[in-house]
């Protein structure tokens, strides 16, 4: 625990001081009894039980002065509170890639039918978008309510050649934030290919417009992107420079990583190509916007993974200001104490 304002916990001296004033109270009253004979019957008329209760109204409210003292410092926790996403963006992969059959029936398969017990797990009032994206991503359907709408555009699904991922999260953040616009250089760019290097295009790489004031990593907490992939990126721009866009707004991305680390071969026309999953990817895009990376190897562990998300998404770990938590507490004191001497003595202490 921590406390925003830690001066005041010098109050806390008062504490002892409170003690030490009591004890000398119970002296003098001690004297007194002794003094005159009238007291000193009332005195041993009392039980035990009476001598013990005459002490815990005073306990109480000194309990109740420590809780406010507490509180006036502003005291800080890490604790777990619920936090609901506005928008959720499911942003899937559509690749070729996806057609391999290391996660059965197929990557693709395995992927709609996770997402589809993903969205009935989520809360009404929770808005869910799904992008897709392959050699090019596109906004398949916008942020809505409606869970029919949401389900018919998973099904439509249909394979591209290629895999975009950097352009599949920039989608996603358009979709969130659209009165911005996200540029970035495509990887063939950057790696200097079609007569254009990357230092000619390195001003491309911020937004089109002037970004906003860049927020903490994860702090962004009416939406959340959930990115679904193998992870292996051929064309488009930079995922993790993607990454860094979302992270600078504050929205998590949490990546999912479906295939296995050997993969599969794929044969086509007069081609074939071993298509592996890269975690590496996911998990540094996840790392930098404060997400969580999941991995799924089969179809029963992909919807596991889906079901561990929506828990984490639900309940989120943060440092909170608890003053309001002790203030209870002591008005809880204060008014217990009133009350028990009240009862017992026919007088507040």
């Amino acid at each position: 625990m921590s406390f925003l304002w830690p001066s005041m916990l010098w109050l806390l001296l008062a504490v002892p001081l409170l003690v030490a004033a009591y004890l000398w109270l119970l002296r003098r009253r001690k004297r007194l009894a002794v003094r005159y004979a009238g007291l000193a019957m009332v005195r041993e008329a009392m039980t035990a039980g009476q001598g013990v209760r005459r002490h815990l109204p005073p306990l109480l409210f000194l309990l109740a002065i420590t809780a406010m003292i507490v509180a006036t410092a502003r005291p800080t926790a890490v604790v777990t509170l619920p936090s609901q996403y506005e928008t959720v963006i499911l942003a899937m992969d559509v690749s070729g890639s996806m057609r391999a059959t290391d996660v059965e029936p197929t990557r693709l398969a395995a992927a709609q039918a996770a997402a589809r017990a993903f969205v009935a797990e989520q809360p009404r009032s929770a808005r869910i978008g799904v992008v897709t994206f392959g050699g090019s991503a596109a906004l398949v359907q916008p942020p809505t309510h409606n869970r029919e709408d949401i389900l018919a555009a998973i099904d439509r699904f249909e394979l591209q050649r290629g895999t975009a991922v950097g352009n599949g999260i920039l989608v996603s953040l358009k979709t969130i934030f659209p009165d911005q616009e996200f540029e970035l250089p495509s990887q063939g760019a950057q790696r200097g290919q079609r007569g254009t290097p990357l230092e000619a295009r390195r001003g491309d790489a911020k937004a089109a417009t002037a970004p906003p004031k860049p927020s903490a990593p994860g702090s962004y907490a009416s939406a959340v992107i959930i990115l679904l992939s193998d992870g292996q990126t051929t064309t488009g721009p930079d995922p993790i420079e993607a990454a860094r866009l979302a992270a600078e707004r504050g929205v998590r991305i949490y990546t999912v990583g479906i295939g296995t680390p050997n993969g599969e071969i794929l044969i086509g026309d007069g081609w074939s190509m071993r298509v592996r999953l890269d975690e590496e990817a996911l998990q540094s895009i996840a790392q930098a916007t404060r997400g969580a990376y999941f991995y799924a190897g089969t179809a029963t562990e992909l919807k596991t993974v889906y079901e561990t998300m929506t828990s984490k998404m639900v309940l989120e770990t943060r440092e909170s200001e608890v003053t309001a938590l002790f203030s209870a507490a002591a008005a809880v004191a204060a008014v217990l104490a009133a009350l028990l001497s009240m009862l017992w003595f026919n007088r507040i202490f």
